[in-house]
């Protein structure tokens, strides 16, 4: 090759000092190109550990795919020394255009992050680039395992705990999540108390002291790990107000449909049809749903009692003092207690079993919106590889796109080279 097609690959690669293109192979009918690179001969080459300047010696053939040159395969090809450093021994010398251990160029494995960001599936990436799915999935893995070790050991102020299938027949993940800035800080298998007790292990003294609000649902694993591990967590603990919503929308449910049977019985279907109207919120509706939910309640049914026991509930999370939140709640229990509406008096019973959980969210002025935000994202993940049959790759899927991480290997990134 021409002096000037080895000075356009040096830059194109942006090699330095002592690196220099020797040579450039081209190899029309199989469509390749070898660029070969190799040290000055006067060079010495830095020790990985400290940085000191050494001799090398017993130089190892390696070889990167890079990026494509037109539509030929482009291969870096090296002769790379070791060295043998007084105080840390014998070390390999590291490249300047890939980062240890990998077989891609930095720029080659930042195409492939951006294609994977773009969730796109890791077989869509592997038959575009001309590379094998686990060549793919291994840089994606490289990339979360970068970014965990790039990630700053900041204090996190409020929490969400959740869970999300990964895959059917009830198996679950457990996902923390930093409701702050909408980042996934944790995966872990099931939905255990061991699954959240590892994430708490990882954090130092003062940053479980900085935690001040955990939003969760009312699982008990959940709780003995939170308690355990946050101080004053009785105070920081708050259970998620669309949880407790859920829970009222079933029991309103519930009651629609034993009614629904009994007036059927007796040929009246007033209530066919009407899941809708029960389970929408007032605000979100039209004149004509409204209209057809008025005169529903105009019956006196049950389940407009329960629907209303529901609603009343629902207005009690605009107090934000801590004696009337509580006052507010007794007195619902109370009323709920009272009627004979065994759905509504069975979430009446868990509420006053985690008041104190309901009125710390209050108060503190938290929901797990943002980890179920997080939760939705991730089912659009799972369905844009088409489901994982692997626990470590489902966790590194979603680190990957909901960590927040800084994924690009040094000398790259998403500014750098665009899929």
């Amino acid at each position: 090759m021409e002096v000037q097609d080895r000075d356009l690959y040096a830059r194109i690669l942006g090699l330095v000092d002592p690196w220099q293109v020797r040579d450039v192979h081209l190899d029309v009918k199989g469509e390749e190109v070898r660029v070969i690179v190799a040290p000055k001969i006067t060079a010495t080459f830095a020790c990985p550990e400290c940085g000191k300047a050494c001799p090398g010696y017993d130089a190892r053939r390696r070889e990167w795919r890079h990026l494509d040159t037109c539509q030929f395969k482009t291969i870096l090809v090296a002769d790379v020394p070791r060295v043998n450093c007084q105080e840390h021994g014998v070390r390999q010398v590291n490249v300047p255009w890939a980062e240890p251990g990998s077989g891609f160029t930095a720029l080659m494995e930042a195409v492939v992050i951006n294609w994977l960001l773009s969730l796109a599936s890791i077989k869509t990436v592997a038959k575009q680039l001309r590379l094998s799915w686990d060549e793919v999935d291994g840089i994606m893995g490289r990339a979360v395992a970068r970014g965990l070790l790039r990630r700053k050991r900041v204090a996190v102020r409020r929490i969400g705990v959740d869970e999300t299938s990964f895959q059917r027949r009830h198996e679950y993940v457990t996902i923390v999540t930093d409701l702050d800035n909408r980042r996934v800080l944790h995966v872990a298998d099931g939905r255990k108390r061991e699954s959240l007790d590892a994430f708490f292990r990882e954090l130092d003294a003062d940053q479980l002291a900085a935690i001040e609000a955990v939003a969760m649902d009312m699982c008990g694993a959940f709780i003995a790990s939170v308690s355990e591990h946050v101080p004053d967590a009785e105070r920081k603990i708050g259970f998620d107000k669309f949880h407790v919503a859920m829970h009222l929308g079933d029991a309103v449910n519930r009651v629609r449909r034993d009614e629904h049977k009994a007036l059927l019985a007796k040929g009246d279907d007033s209530l066919k049809g009407s899941r809708f109207l029960w389970t929408t919120n007032p605000d979100n509706m039209d004149a004509a749903a409204t209209g057809a939910l008025n005169a529903l309640h105009e019956m006196n049914l049950k389940t407009s009692k329960a629907w209303a026991f529901k609603e009343t509930a629902m207005c009690i999370w605009r107090f934000v003092q801590r004696s009337r939140a509580k006052a507010e709640w007794t007195a619902w229990i109370a009323k709920a207690m009272r009627s004979c509406l065994e759905p509504v008096k069975k979430v009446a019973r868990m509420v006053r079993d985690h008041l104190w959980g309901i009125v710390n969210a209050m108060v503190l002025q938290i929901t797990n919106a943002a980890s179920e935000s997080v939760n939705s994202k991730v089912q659009r993940i799972k369905r844009a590889a088409c489901g994982f049959r692997n626990r470590d790759r489902f966790r590194n899927a979603i680190l990957f796109h909901l960590g927040g991480l800084d994924l690009y290997p040094a000398g790259a990134s998403s500014t750098h080279t665009k899929a």
